[in-house]
């Protein structure tokens, strides 16, 4: 059983899935940088410097007491970062679509190269020619 493991373990399918994950997680904190610091300070520019972060709907303050200690805290509804996140995905969605834009224009400009030309006789020519000999 642990030898079928190791053999598993060491398909190519596994490792390739395995360096995918490693990837994935080092693109997605590159994706987070540049929504969080690059475009998302330029939609605040452009809604007047507005953070929606901050947006929230209290449900019960916190609670402190007459020493300033906090005894429960408060419990909101946190909208502005939920605001957050949705221009994050829009963001990235548009970011995405350029990508697969370009991609697929690369790729029908591949597919639009002519094949060569075959080298020497095509199978039917050569055909014909063996007839045409059989014939004389």
């Amino acid at each position: 059983m642990l030898k079928e493991f190791k053999e598993f373990i060491m398909t190519g399918n596994v490792i390739e899935l395995s360096v995918a994950v490693i990837l994935a997680g080092a693109v997605g904190g590159v994706v987070k940088g540049f929504t969080e610091y690059i475009m998302m300070p330029l939609v605040g520019q452009f809604t007047g410097g507005m953070d929606f972060s901050g947006f929230k709907l209290v449900l019960s303050p916190a609670v402190y007491d007459e020493k300033g200690v906090l005894l429960t805290a408060e419990n909101a509804i946190l909208y502005g970062t939920w605001i957050n996140s949705i221009i994050n995905l829009l963001i990235v969605g548009f970011i995405l679509f350029l990508v697969i834009k370009s991609y697929r224009k690369l790729e029908r400009k591949k597919e639009a190269a002519p094949p060569p030309p075959p080298s020497g006789p095509t199978e039917i020519e050569l055909l014909q020619e063996i007839r045409d000999a059989l014939k004389k």
